[in-house]
């Protein structure tokens, strides 16, 4: 039986690491590659780096300190690719064939799909077609609207007429490797998972689901594993803000006797960033 997989989510704003509430609040955390060095040894499934960056700024803006002046999305990925000991993918400003090439070239493992996706459904079938429907993710950002019933979102922002699981349905179908399940009510609040549109989707797609948004505890991500079909559990804020969390967080499913991998024993240098 496949392990379930915790993924932490890192997300880039402008040349910075940010935590993000409800998709309008940002908060700076560091630099960009600081907590990818920190994962890293922290043995984590996978990472997620999702750049949200409104525009083509990436200087953190802080030469004094000897943070590396960054010039565009290639000197990112570069940096994060070198500091990166696990599969990584990598979202955010991919419009075409050739982006999601570049990013590739670079050494990103997947890429996500998300805007484009949505203007462009036939980019999914052609990026599965040339590097492999495992090396796709298209990630669906979900939220009610004011009738209650869930659609998607567009670029973060637009609401679309679109039910994630009839959406979550026609990407599979046109190809796409994984879903990255995004709650946009849950998001930073910490108040626990959408279990019910994870269910949702999950059991209407043979796909891998990511589930995201909401974590506030190790229970939530419990939560997850026991009541709905996701195949992974990601989070971004709970993993910035304590020593050793994803260490924690697998030890504290691993000796529940959830079907997660065993947390590595955490080296004197690891245990101490």
């Amino acid at each position: 039986m496949l392990k379930k997989r915790i993924i932490p989510v890192v997300l880039l704003r402008n040349g910075a690491i940010v935590q993000s509430r409800l998709f309008k609040r940002f908060q700076v955390l560091g630099v960009p590659s600081a907590v990818v060095k920190r994962l890293s040894s922290w043995a984590c499934d996978e990472l997620i780096y999702l750049d949200i960056s409104p525009g083509g700024s990436y200087s953190f803006g802080r030469e004094d300190l000897n943070y590396p002046e960054l010039s565009g999305i290639s000197d990112v990925i570069e940096l994060v690719s070198k500091s990166c000991l696990m599969p990584l993918t990598f979202g955010g400003g991919i419009r075409n064939i050739e982006d999601i090439r570049f990013r590739l070239s670079l050494g990103v493992d997947k890429i996500t799909l998300n805007t484009a996706a949505v203007e462009n459904p036939s980019l999914i079938s052609e990026a599965s077609k040339l590097f492999g429907s495992q090396c796709v993710v298209v990630s669906v950002d979900a939220k009610k609207n004011t009738d209650g019933r869930y659609c998607i979102l567009k670029g973060g922002k637009e609401l679309q007429d679109k039910c994630p699981v009839k959406w979550a349905q026609e990407v599979e179908a046109l190809g796409a490797g994984e879903i990255l399940l995004n709650s946009v009510d849950r998001d930073g609040t910490a108040s626990g998972f959408d279990l019910e549109l994870i269910e949702q989707v999950a059991s209407n797609v043979k796909i891998p689901v990511i589930a995201i948004g909401g974590a506030g505890e190790w229970s939530h991500f419990e939560e997850v594993l026991l009541q709905t079909k996701a195949s992974a559990v990601a989070a971004a804020n709970i993993f910035q803000h304590s020593e050793n969390s994803v260490y924690n967080l697998k030890k504290y499913l691993f000796d529940k006797g959830f079907n997660v991998r065993k947390p590595l024993k955490l080296s004197h240098l690891s245990s101490n960033l």
